[in-house]
Order: structure tokens, then C-alpha cells, then sequence
């Protein structure tokens, strides 16, 4: 799916309905006592850090969100029962938080208490107030620190529905979000069809909260994983990395307003050939980081550059198809200004990768604990990312175009970069969010540009044009291998 906005995932006309959990459920389940599953590292994090700003006087929603259609005319009745019997299928969505002092303690519905409250909120035939509408609720609704903090809604036309749902990031991740679309459509071809709903049971996020702490706890402040962090922070002079260009931001300023930028970056030949010549030092994603280091370094300057790398912990097969957040971070450091060209930089960031994604398994909200720092957040991105994510095997991905299926990020407020790159049937989609400032709007673009222009002369065969940086000393690239990239490497 490609990622966007609300108001870039071709929001049209039609009749609004919204389901929200059953407040007679909703009092239940906040009645029932403590369910003795903790949170997992990532959501406390996400929890108490959306209330450390909101203490600091800003509301920043943080919402993400999947958007399909449903061939019509639809049936409420029905698309009604293939949402809650997804919705059960995932026990995340039934569990949520309460504070009891400083302590967050978990509580958890029972199955068989699930179930929804339709409302038809009325028409709305401009598209652009249905989409405020809609970013609107979903940022009173789908909110960190209340609970349920999902929302699904319809669009509802006499040719199809558009569904719109969206969830606070404690219960979801992007591969969660993918498999979306072909998971409720086939609920709901199953009703209209009047067969059994051959629903596969999948594994709790819940329970995976459980033993990812559990092991997590096991871990102190001697342990080797926490010594290489350590001296990581310290190179990075006591922080988590931010993107390392100017982003025009003032020290101790506000916490500006964000843009987000979205666009195919290259097609799909372009995409295969450029992985096909990455293949050998291990993929696309391992080109996208190579080629973002040496572009850094020609727009920043910085001698090497350092990221985290968000990677899946889905390490189960009992995982592969539940919903959760599901990604840990390894800390890598690029010696970027000694790369001859885009080869080196390519070994350089295959060695890092190898070397540290071991470190994704420890949270990173544990290490920042046993390190003994505050930490205490500012903004709802921690640390500025470059995610690398292909698709293509994900089910329904070829119908992802005549579904008009999107990712939906909010963009709202924050200090870092955030790169989500897509590989996609039909080539390599690239989302980005970042302060909205004059400085930082035009290195983002300079950097996306560098970015595109990289990727297809390495696709293309030829040499690196001679302007950047980066290019100099680097001899003309051979032909790459036209084939597409088998493997995905992080979420």
C-alpha cells in the first residue's frame, strides 16, 4: 500500500457511518480487573511519551491508519459482522491501559463481550470536509492515551464503500495496517456469499508483550547489548540520532509543525534493477540506507552517519499474521566519508547491519532504562528512521491499485525525520515527514531528488553523475541483474 495522508488517499462524496466498540462493552472491560500481561516496552514508550508532551501543553495525534474500498452496493449488516470478527481475531484490540499511579496496568475484554455500535453520522458531498471529518474524529478517537483508541468508518456510495479505520501506533505497525484490506474483504465476500468465514487463528500480541518483556527483563545493565548502545549514545553525543542535515530548527524551540512528502520515487524496472544490484550485499534495503549515508554526508557534511534501523521482531511464524507493533531498533554507524562510492558504502552498511541487527531483539525503551537517562521525551519521534519495507508478498498486494488501498500516517507535530520506503508492484514508494521549515523543506527535496537520481543510474547502468560528493572516485557501475528482490528485511 502506498503511504499518505488522509487527505491524499483519494477521499470522494458519499454517506458516513462509524463503528465504535459497544460503550456497554467498553464499561465492562474497564471493570475487569488487572489482566496480568504487561505493556510491551514500545507501548509504555509510545504511552508515556504522548503524555509527556501532552503535559507540556500539545495535543500531537499519532494515528495510523489503512483506507480500501469495498465494491457496492454494500451491506452494512454485513461489512458490520466481517469487522468484528476481525476485530476478535486480534486481542490487542480488546486490551487496553489505566494508570494506577505511575504504573500502567493492562486489561483485557473477553471474547465473546465484543461488539460494535454502528452510527450514521450523515452526508457529506465535498471531499475535502469529509476528510477534515475524518482526520478529525480519528485524532479524538484513535488517541494514545484513551481507550478503545480505534475507530472504523464507511463511505457509503451506491457503487462501493470506502473503509477508513484507523488506530493508535500501540496497537498496529505497517505490515499490521497491509494486511488489512485482503483480510476484512474476504470477511466480507464470505457473508455475501453465505459461507463459512474460514477464520485462521493467529497469535496474540498480548501474549507477545508478555515474553518479549519477560526476556527483556532478564537483560541489566552489564549485559554486552547495553555496553554497545551505550558507547553509541555517547558517539552521538548523548542523544538517539536525528537525520543528520539542517533542519532550520531553533535549540530549545517549539516543537514545529511537520509536512509530509509522497511520490513514486522510481518504477518498477527501476526498483528491480536497482535491488538486483544491491542483491549480493544483501538487498534493497540495504541500497536505500547506502544511498541515504552517502547523500547525508554530501548535504550535511557529517563524517559518518548514524541511524537506528527499525526491523521486525515477528521472529515466529505464530506472529506472521497478527496485528501489533511488532519492531525493534539496531543502532548503525556508516564511516561514510571514507566510502570511494556507492560499492563501498554498500559493504559498509552490509558489515553494520550484520554486526548489530542482533540489538533489535532488546527494546530500545529497556536500554534507555538500564543506561540510567532521562530521555525524557520532547517529541513523539524519539529518534529520526529510514524504513525499508517490500510488499509485494503480502496478500492482496496486486489489488492494492483497484482497491485504492492506502497507509494512513498523521502528520502533525515533531522535531525528526521519518523515511518510510515501499516497495511496491509498481516500484519504490517513498513517504516522508518533516518540520515544516524553509531549511528543512528544501534539504528534504535535495535529498529525494539525490536519492532518485542515485537509484537510477545505479539501475541504469551507468556511471554516477560527477556534482555530489559522493560520487567522486566511483568508477562506472556493471550492468545490474534485472530480477525482483526476494526478501524483506524489516517492518
Amino acid at each position: 500500500m502506498r503511504i499518505t495522508d488522509i487527505h491524499g488517499c483519494e477521499v470522494r462524496p458519499g454517506r458516513l457511518v462509524e463503528w465504535t466498540l459497544d460503550p456497554v462493552m467498553v464499561e465492562a472491560a474497564t471493570s475487569q480487573p488487572d489482566d496480568s500481561r504487561p505493556p510491551a516496552y514500545v507501548q509504555e514508550s509510545h504511552i508515556r511519551t504522548a503524555r509527556s508532551v501532552r503535559e507540556d501543553g500539545l495535543f500531537v495525534p499519532t494515528w495510523l491508519g489503512a483506507a480500501f474500498d469495498v465494491p457496492g452496493p454494500v451491506d452494512l449488516d454485513r461489512l458490520e459482522a466481517a469487522l468484528r470478527t476481525w476485530t476478535l481475531r486480534h486481542e490487542t484490540l480488546r486490551s487496553g491501559f489505566r494508570w494506577v499511579g505511575d504504573d500502567m496496568r493492562r486489561f483485557t475484554a473477553a471474547s465473546d463481550a465484543v461488539a460494535l455500535r454502528r452510527e450514521t453520522v450523515g452526508d457529506f458531498p465535498d471531499a475535502q470536509e469529509l476528510s477534515l471529518h475524518l482526520q478529525h474524529r480519528f485524532d479524538v478517537v484513535a488517541d494514545a492515551l484513551r481507550w478503545p483508541n480505534f475507530l472504523y468508518t464507511a463511505v457509503i456510495r451506491d457503487d462501493c464503500a470506502s473503509v477508513y479505520m484507523a488506530f493508535d501506533h500501540s496497537n498496529v505497525d505497517a505490515y499490521s495496517l497491509q494486511r488489512i484490506p485482503a483480510e476484512i474483504s474476504e470477511l466480507y465476500a464470505a457473508g455475501a456469499q453465505e459461507r463459512a468465514q474460514e477464520v485462521a487463528p493467529v497469535g496474540s500480541y498480548v501474549d507477545f508483550c508478555e515474553i518479549e518483556r519477560a526476556s527483556a527483563d532478564q537483560v541489566d545493565d552489564t549485559h554486552a547489548i547495553v555496553a554497545r548502545w551505550r558507547e553509541f549514545i555517547a558517539r552521538c553525543d548523548g542523544r538517539l540520532p536525528a537525520f543528520p542535515v539542517d533542519l532550520g530548527l531553533e535549540p530549545g524551540g517549539r516543537l514545529p509543525e511537520q509536512k509530509l512528502l509522497y511520490e513514486m520515487l522510481v518504477d518498477d524496472a527501476d526498483a528491480a534493477a536497482f535491488s538486483a544490484y544491491c542483491r549480493p550485499y544483501g538487498g534493497g534495503q540495504i541500497g536505500v540506507l547506502a544511498a541515504t549515508s552517502l547523500i547525508v554526508h554530501d548535504i550535511g557534511g557529517d563524517p559518518v552517519y548514524r541511524t537506528v534501523v527499525p526491523l521486525h521482531t515477528r521472529a515466529k511464524s505464530r506472529w506472521a499474521d497478527s496485528v501489533g507493533w511488532y519492531v525493534g531498533g539496531a543502532p548503525i554507524e556508516i564511516p561514510v566519508a571514507g566510502a570511494l562510492g556507492f560499492d563501498d558504502a554498500l559493504t559498509m552498511v552490509r558489515a553494520a547491519l550484520r554486526a548489530n541487527k542482533s540489538l533489535a531483539h532488546l527494546p530500545i525503551a529497556r536500554v534507555l532504562r538500564l543506561l540510567g537517562s532521562d530521555f525524557r521525551p520532547t517529541s513523539p519521534d524519539l529518534y529520526s528512521i529510514v524504513s525499508f519495507v517490500d510488499a509485494r508478498d503480502i496478500p492482496g498486494s496486486r489489488q492494492w491499485a483497484e482497491q485504492r488501498a492506502y497507509a494512513m500516517l498523521r502528520v502533525s507535530y515533531g522535531d525528526q525525520v521519518c523515511a518510510w520506503f515501499t516497495r511496491l508492484h509498481g516500484g519504490l514508494q517513498l513517504a516522508i515527514r518533516y518540520p515544516d521549515t524553509a531549511i528543512a523543506h528544501k534539504n528534504i527535496h535535495r535529498y529525494v531528488e539525490q536519492l532518485r537520481e542515485l537509484i537510477t543510474s545505479v539501475a541504469r547502468g551507468g556511471a554516477l553523475a560527477p556534482a555530489p560528493a559522493w560520487s567522486r572516485g566511483q568508477h562506472a557501475l556493471p550492468a545490474p541483474r534485472l530480477s525482483s528482490e526476494a526478501s524483506q528485511l524489516s517492518l
